[in-house]
């Protein structure tokens, strides 16, 4: 299927979950008619939308729901070729080696110039078994996989040549157009910011222009998302502060409401006193329940205090 078409139905299909009213147009009549064969259920309006939300349940509140990321280039399937013969880049190359590699690299460069890029390939394949130690080759055949859309054996060849060079500005140009061609927007910028930086080219800048709004459109989404969940958070620890505050409150309010045992001692029924009891224990005991009065932060009632007290004065 054409890539640009797959490209335009994600987009549509977004359109729709962003905004499912524009099913009612009536030229998607004949899309709306498919849907329901399927067996859903399209929704009339907006406010059918929000009710149907309702019922549902809908989003809660720390529910995150991510969104789609327009993207403004479409980009190609993976390439699922066997990986291409690569050599031992720590092996000791011989002058003879040497020549050879320079040798099937100048084949490769004339088959490229008539635009056979099988049999470029294919020379430079040669000539990297020749001479695994070089960057150059593996750069060049990663440059010819790029023009047969190939971006995976591409990052292969640019992998293995900055393994060799990591200051290999054709190895990171390599790597980011094939990940650019792989949708790998990040990723892509960038390889070729570091290229662009080792070493300048139209062609880098070309990339750039077409990776970048793809890049900044993608990490405005994550650190948009990463606040979201962060502010998330926020919230579930704050809730549970409150939940704890509200309990250490009622605990509090319950303990304070309630006399201690000491206190509830002093209110014990007066008249259980003997009535042989000398004045001076009575006052002991009106102290008593008056300082329990002021610990216990109520009043204590008639009946506990005007017998205690008639027995004080003699009455």
């Amino acid at each position: 299927m054409d890539t640009a078409k797959v490209a335009e139905l994600k987009q549509f299909i977004s359109l729709c979950k962003s905004n499912p009213g524009v099913l009612q147009d009536p030229s998607l009549s004949f899309f709306n008619d498919y849907l329901r064969s399927l067996g859903a259920e399209i929704p009339r309006d907006k406010e059918s939308v929000d009710h149907a939300m309702g019922e549902s349940g809908g989003a809660s509140d720390d529910e995150i729901i991510e969104s789609d990321i327009e993207l403004d280039e479409a980009y190609l399937e993976t390439d699922n070729d066997p990986p291409q013969q690569m050599g031992d880049p720590y092996v000791e190359v011989s002058e003879e080696s040497r020549d050879a590699a320079q040798l099937s690299k100048a084949k490769a460069m004339d088959a490229l110039s008539e635009g056979n890029l099988e049999e470029a390939v294919q020379h430079l394949t040669e000539a990297i078994i020749s001479n695994p130690t070089s960057a150059i080759l593996h750069a060049s055949r990663a440059s010819i996989f790029l023009k047969m859309n190939k971006p995976n054996a591409a990052i292969r060849d640019a992998d293995a040549a900055l393994q060799i060079n990591p200051d290999s500005a054709k190895g990171y140009k390599s790597r980011g157009m094939a990940r650019a061609m792989l949708g790998q927007w990040e990723e892509a910028a960038k390889d070729l910011h570091v290229a662009s930086n080792l070493d300048y080219d139209e062609e880098i800048a070309a990339a750039l222009k077409k990776v970048e709004p793809n890049a900044h459109k993608i990490e405005e989404h994550r650190r948009k998302y990463e606040r979201l969940r962060k502010e998330r958070e926020m919230r579930k620890a704050q809730r549970e502060r409150q939940r704890r505050q509200a309990e250490a409150e009622a605990k509090r309010r319950e303990q304070s409401s309630a006399p201690s045992p000491e206190v509830e001692g002093c209110y014990s029924d007066p008249h259980r006193f003997k009535k042989s009891s000398t004045p001076s224990l009575w006052i002991q005991r009106l102290e008593k329940i008056m300082s329990c009065r002021f610990k216990a932060r109520y009043t204590p009632n008639r009946d506990q205090i005007v017998p205690v007290s008639r027995r004080v004065l003699g009455r």
